[in-house]
């Protein structure tokens, strides 16, 4: 009989918790995946996104294959390739945010954060890395240098976080309902801040004399603030979670997390791959013509 008035007085929160359990037995059906780890608004809005994005590369394919044979650029190729791979990388880490509230499924949503991770940064790497070499980041010298040190950084960042996360048994990937770590959020923290001096150096060589050194491009300076913003706020997040500011730091840095993982990748195709194909074979031909004219390939044709 109480049970029953119980049941009358609160009939959400009983419901609340046998979805709760249907999650963590099952592995999360769909109310649980749409309601109880992160809820409906965080989900969608990481979700809709890639989704979208997605949908765009698939629209533009054709097109686009047919603009990098065209173009015979080695650095695109490889940059559009590696774009496709790491959307799907990152779709299903936003598909499968019930892993994340689901103790049968910690291990298997570790080993996927930790791959989406390594993606999502060694794109950002190897962006920053072109950025850094300026007009001599083109060929296959550039991208071979390139992707070597980018993937350098992204190997040794694998290796500190797998260390910690199966050595040390720090969670480093499981947010949902957990209380003050301060090891973890350090380590976030650390993480976040060098991003943030990276970018910091960026704008400061835009708004200096060696500013010549990096691409003449405004897209490049919109992306550098855009990106100092995002891990300034993230970094403030993550030492706020290891101090009193817990409840607001906690939303703060999901806020992030959720614009990291769903207009990242736009923001990188729009600022490196967008002009790219967007640019007719005419222009194309001159952009070619010029760069081969600098490296000296026409000073035969003026010798007598």
């Amino acid at each position: 009989m109480k049970d029953l008035e119980a049941i009358a007085q609160s009939p959400f929160s009983v419901i609340s918790n046998s979805n709760s359990l249907d999650v963590d037995k099952n592995g999360g059906n769909m109310y649980g995946w749409l309601i109880n780890c992160h809820g409906f608004w965080h989900n969608v809005a990481l979700v809709l996104p890639c989704v979208m994005f997605l949908l765009f590369l698939a629209f533009q394919a054709k097109k686009s294959f047919v603009k990098l044979l065209n173009g015979r650029s080695v650095v695109m190729i490889a940059y559009y390739g590696s774009v496709w791979f790491v959307v799907f990388f990152n779709l299903a880490w936003c598909l499968l945010q019930a892993w994340e509230c689901t103790s049968a499924k910690e291990t298997p949503w570790n080993a996927l954060s930790l791959f989406t991770d390594a993606g999502m940064l060694f794109l950002e790497v190897s962006l920053v890395a072109f950025l850094l070499q300026g007009n001599h980041s083109s060929g296959k010298e550039g991208l071979t240098r390139t992707f070597v040190v980018s993937g350098l950084i992204v190997a040794f960042d694998i290796l500190l976080k797998a260390i910690y996360l199966y050595g040390f048994s720090v969670p480093l990937f499981i947010t949902d309902g957990e209380h003050r770590n301060r090891v973890k959020w350090g380590l976030w923290a650390v993480h976040k801040l060098l991003l943030t001096a990276v970018y910091g150096v960026i704008l400061f060589m835009y708004n200096s004399d060696w500013r010549e050194r990096l691409p003449a491009r405004p897209a490049f300076y919109k992306y550098a603030i855009i990106m100092f913003c995002l891990n300034v706020t993230a970094s403030l997040a993550c030492l706020l979670l290891t101090g009193p500011g817990f409840v607001f730091g906690s939303w703060l840095y999901s806020f992030t997390t959720i614009c990291y993982h769903a207009l990242y990748l736009p923001l990188l195709y729009v600022t490196f791959l967008a002009d790219f194909f967007e640019e007719d074979d005419f222009h194309l031909e001159s952009v070619y013509y010029s760069e081969m004219k600098d490296a000296g390939f026409f000073d035969a044709d003026w010798e007598i």
